[in-house]
């Protein structure tokens, strides 16, 4: 293999002049001890060459690269591989955010299920009387009021659900399931973007890095 010890001592010996002769076992064996040592730096070189790049970088080199970016918001999970790690930050470093399709993307990212988004102030999501998109009322189902903007009520769901969704009001559509559930309070915890193992700690977290400055998120987890 190149740059290992019989690499380099093959290295060393052909530089020698012919009139060593082939067989030197003494001078060989001085020559495997220089290619040892010589082989060694060489692997530390290969070592920090892979350090320099986030697709090729291993071990506390990743988490370093991911302070430098993160600070303590992305940290590695307890017996997290390198290439699960390096996918996170990858993720994290390009994800989209501020927009509604950017929220639906992280939480499918980290718990595999596709959340429902309500906005009170959004037709699309109330529904409307003679609308052909929203098929009225009972179309979306959904109560819209005008003295909530820039708000929303997103379900999240675990990786491994258990049991039915709570609520359902108001012509009992499928979708409809925010109204007389309990709400969560806390958005403070560590950004962690890894599927099938994510916490409520981690949806809390995901929501409260995509979404947009000055909006309010309302989070039911079930």
């Amino acid at each position: 293999m190149t740059g290992d010890q019989d690499d380099v001592f093959k290295r060393l010996k052909a530089l020698l002049p012919p009139w060593f002769g082939d067989t030197t076992p003494i001078l060989d064996a001085v020559l495997y001890g220089v290619a040892y040592a010589l082989s060694f730096a060489y692997s530390l070189w290969a070592y920090a060459k892979l350090q320099t790049r986030i697709l090729w970088a291993t071990d506390g080199w990743l988490d370093m690269i991911a302070a430098d970016f993160f600070g303590t918001a992305l940290q590695r999970k307890l017996g997290q591989s390198d290439a699960s790690f390096r996918n996170r930050i990858i993720i994290n470093m390009f994800r989209g955010r501020g927009t509604r399709p950017a929220m639906v993307r992280v939480l499918e990212d980290i718990t595999g299920r596709t959340p429902v988004i309500f906005e009170p102030n959004r037709p699309l999501d109330t529904g409307a009387l003679n609308s052909p998109q929203s098929g009225g009322y009972c179309g979306v189902a959904r109560m819209g009021s005008m003295a909530v903007p820039y708000t929303a009520m997103i379900t999240a769901y675990r990786p491994q659900a258990t049991g039915v969704a709570a609520g359902g009001a108001f012509c009992s559509a499928p979708k409809v399931s925010a109204l007389n559930t309990p709400l969560a309070t806390s958005y403070t915890a560590s950004l962690s973007m890894v599927n099938q193992s994510a916490t409520d700690e981690d949806i809390y977290a995901a929501v409260e890095a995509v979404k947009p400055v000055g909006t309010v998120m309302w989070v039911s987890i079930q």
